[in-house]
């Protein structure tokens, strides 16, 4: 018998812009990671929803023309046993960097959805968290550039396609109906045109504002809100 089968398994990716103007964001994560763990589990109760196991990972990414950091990448983390460790490679981000407008943060949701996703209980969830203050480039804008992943999406569609799961070449872990996409992002590219993706919630910010008008505590209401 899975011992999981009546309570939530929860992965969560946070890709998070980690661009200059995005320091409001990345502190917070840095103050709250310790007690992240914490913060899902009271939302979850409120929730009437309970928590068997929870697992996170951090995709930091900028732009691959401009930085020599353009993605940072952990593996999952099992919290609270390893909250210290997420709290460390968190810690190691630095807001810096992203040269022009738009960045590479479809290449960091192409990434988290090739993660190693969980596939314990009958309740799990795939979730990915993005935050970011600027469009992102399109899929491949930057495939010329030094240390540009391998086997990404060519295009919007191809990366929808990914996340809907009709896409019979990708193969992951990842499971499109345990799948949730959070976005706090501006009304710009991308972030509008994939209104029409399944299990997709945005939460509109204004542009180069560094994420200024959210928390950490909204942001785990909005998820615990899409389960």
């Amino acid at each position: 018998m899975d011992q999981y089968a009546g309570d939530y398994c929860v992965d969560i990716v946070m890709c998070i812009d980690a661009t200059g103007s995005m320091a409001p964001i990345i502190n917070e994560v840095k103050e709250n990671a310790l007690s992240f763990y914490e913060k899902v589990s009271e939302a979850m109760s409120d929730n009437q929803k309970e928590i068997a196991e929870l697992r996170v990972k951090v995709i930091a990414f900028r732009d691959f023309m401009c930085d020599s950091k353009p993605i940072e990448e952990s593996e999952f983390f099992v919290l609270p046993d390893q909250a210290r460790q997420f709290r460390d490679f968190v810690s190691g981000i630095e807001a810096a960097g992203g040269g022009d407008t738009a960045e590479n943060a479809l290449e960091a949701v192409a990434l988290a959805l090739k993660s190693k996703w969980t596939k314990k209980g009958k309740k799990r969830r795939h979730v990915i968290m993005v935050f970011t203050d600027a469009p992102a480039l399109k899929p491949g804008e930057r495939s010329d550039c030094p240390g540009y992943p391998s086997n990404m999406p060519s295009s919007l569609a191809q990366l929808g396609s990914w996340w809907e799961g009709t896409d019979q070449m990708f193969t992951s872990d990842y499971e499109p109906r345990f799948g949730r996409l959070i976005a706090f992002a501006p009304a710009a590219y991308p972030w509008m045109e994939i209104n029409s993706w399944n299990r997709y919630w945005p939460a509109i910010s204004p542009a180069g504002t560094g994420l200024s008008d959210v928390d950490i505590s909204s942001a785990i209401d909005l998820l615990v809100g899409s389960f």
